[in-house]
């Protein structure tokens, strides 16, 4: 019989052995944690004991403390491929979280930023050469604000000749991928190495002092620059957005914007054609600056 706790470490590992990304490992094992802590309280100490009952008074019990539906539809992902775990290695026989169910919620349309919008954050940063780098890469290439926080020096091409310039993403479970850089994107990324501090380190983003730039830091960097435009109800990840969704109304292959912003699927990218109007020359595939 398999304690808990020794369930949820060996659920870590999987993750980890599974080259899973780092957000997703500390998002499922957070969730997982929350669970046992419950499930202790409640008296179980041994994973056979956990009931779909069980689960489903967890659920209950977050949706009463004022969680979301989709944090509570998160949580469920979490628990269901924990339990399926357990039973696939056999620590287990029968799995608990089978029938439960997730909530069901509203999608949000994205936010998309209107060009007065995205030129107004470029002129609020445009004397933070860091930041100003930042915002244009994110709005330039759509790439995530992880897969921009751990970007290598390396992992960089300029454009020489014939040859455009590119950024290649190094993903955890090698779907690599390369995308792009237009001439925007580039000067910007040059004018930031001319002033980033010289140090050792090589990811591609660093403070002052050499250290690499989290996550965090650039989405509080960002928000600031967010107020000081005058935008509202806009995040970092809006201008992921806006990249998806100006290239398609602009006529971009569907296929190929999904490639350059890494959906897994290509409904994910489709989605987005219910919140634009595209152009009628749909065989565009040359990426336009924003």
């Amino acid at each position: 019989m398999i304690q808990l706790t020794e369930a949820h470490n060996k659920f870590v590992t999987h993750l980890k052995e599974k080259n899973r990304s780092k957000s997703t490992i500390l998002a499922y094992g957070k969730d997982i944690e929350q669970l046992i802590e419950y499930l202790k309280k409640s008296g179980m100490s041994e994973v056979h004991l956990v009931k779909k009952d069980h689960l489903e008074k967890f659920m209950k019990k977050l949706t009463d403390e004022g969680y979301t539906s989709k944090s509570i539809s998160r949580k469920t992902n979490s628990t269901k491929t924990f339990f399926r775990y357990l039973q696939i290695n056999e620590f287990i026989s029968d799995d608990p979280a089978t029938l439960i169910t997730h909530p069901s919620y509203e999608t949000k349309a994205p936010r998309i930023l209107s060009k007065t919008e995205y030129r107004a954050l470029r002129d609020a940063a445009k004397n933070d050469t860091r930041v100003y780098t930042i915002i244009e890469l994110l709005l330039q290439t759509g790439i995530r604000i992880g897969e921009l926080a751990n970007l290598k020096l390396d992992e960089i091409s300029f454009s020489q000749d014939t040859l455009p310039g590119e950024i290649r993403i190094i993903e955890a479970a090698k779907m690599n991928r390369s995308v792009p850089l237009n001439k925007s994107s580039e000067n910007a990324l040059k004018r930031y190495l001319e002033i980033r501090p010289k140090v050792k380190e090589k990811t591609l983003f660093i403070t002052k002092t050499g250290r690499p730039l989290l996550v965090r830091n650039i989405r509080t960097a960002i928000d600031r620059y967010f107020r000081l435009a005058g935008i509202k109800d806009a995040k970092v990840n809006d201008l992921r957005h806006t990249f998806v969704a100006h290239h398609l109304k602009a006529g971009a292959s569907l296929v190929l914007i999904s490639k350059l912003a890494g959906h897994k699927r290509i409904s994910t990218t489709e989605k987005y054609l219910e919140y634009i109007d595209t152009e009628e020359n749909s065989d565009k595939v040359r990426l336009e600056e924003l």
